[in-house]
């Protein structure tokens, strides 16, 4: 005779949550997301995000979170990204293009017709933290002011993943 589980549900989710863990090859750090009200990206208008380091034996990447509506009218974006770290006693000001897509397709991850972008700004092999609190803000510098068709802008600090070599 053979017995049906009566909650396969939850043999599915803890089977789930299993390779979830396994699979994760990045410790998030940071990660915050900021609405653009009304969809309607005012240049005067620079989320901030502040996050504290506390490894300093890590590498990190840095990525920029964008998400817009499919009516977004152009394939790129230019951005100004402004940071502070513990140790600096100025500002410094960085100014990123970010191209969104091809002349036959949006970039990214699409749901419907919402598109989602995570574009590395940091070098390929990470960047180095000092101990102690960052502060970001990113606003937008296009020519069309405000940028329409914006919904989130954010940012996103992940630990880079450790390789061991015997």
């Amino acid at each position: 005779m053979i017995r049906k589980n009566k909650k396969p549900g939850l043999l599915l989710f803890i089977l789930a949550a299993a390779l979830m863990v396994q699979s994760c090859d990045t410790i998030d750090l940071y990660e915050k997301n900021v609405s653009i009200p009304g969809y309607t990206w005012s240049s005067n208008f620079r989320p901030e995000f502040s996050f504290e380091v506390k490894d300093t034996t890590a590498a990190y990447d840095i990525y920029i979170v964008l998400r817009h509506t499919e009516k977004y009218n152009w394939n790129n974006i230019w951005l100004e990204l402004s940071t502070k770290g513990p140790l600096d006693t100025v500002v410094r000001r960085e100014k990123y293009e970010l191209l969104l897509a091809t002349n036959k397709q949006w970039l990214g991850s699409a749901m419907d017709d919402i598109y989602e972008h995570r574009v590395r700004i940091s070098p390929t092999e990470g960047v180095a933290l000092h101990a102690g609190t960052y502060t970001f803000s990113i606003g937008h510098i296009m020519r069309e002011d405000p940028l329409r068709h914006v919904m989130n802008i954010g940012l996103r600090v992940e630990k880079k993943p450790t390789s061991f070599q015997n």
